[in-house]
């Protein structure tokens, strides 16, 4: 059976942060993203923020303003990611250069820059508090 195809359709991952204004600083430095829109709220704290990758975004915000109707919570207040996200980057020389880029940054490599059995490269890290990240060229088509 074949999915409908939504002719406007996009998915955009959402993720809360215990320091959302430090998780912004470092996703813009360590995986590229740039700021799009940043929605403060109190106390230091952001109600929405969104960030931009090419065409691609996130949003997020912080741990601390946490709906009761949408209840979520952080790597670091679970012990542990229970998923992750996949980049696709452009080409595989692209993977090594940006796995630099998050090292010097200081993001937590976990798998090296290698080719999977399915094609393309890739590379995973742990961001600043904790969520999986895989960068890779691999498409899924």
């Amino acid at each position: 059976m074949n999915a409908p195809q939504l002719a406007a359709s996009m998915m955009i991952p959402s993720f809360k942060y215990e320091d959302a204004p430090r998780a912004i600083a470092f996703l813009c430095e360590a995986f590229g993203f740039e700021k799009h829109a940043i929605h403060p709220g109190t106390n230091g704290t952001i109600d929405h923020a969104e960030l931009k990758l090419g065409p691609f975004f996130i949003m997020l915000g912080s741990a601390q303003n946490v709906d009761a109707n949408w209840p979520s919570k952080t790597p670091g207040q679970l012990g542990g990611a229970t998923g992750g996200i996949y980049v696709v980057l452009e080409r595989d020389e692209d993977v090594d250069a940006h796995c630099a880029r998050a090292r010097a940054a200081g993001a937590t490599i976990i798998n090296e820059p290698s080719i999977p059995d399915y094609g393309g490269r890739m590379y995973g890290a742990v961001d600043s508090e904790g969520y999986l990240w895989s960068f890779g060229s691999y498409r899924p088509e």
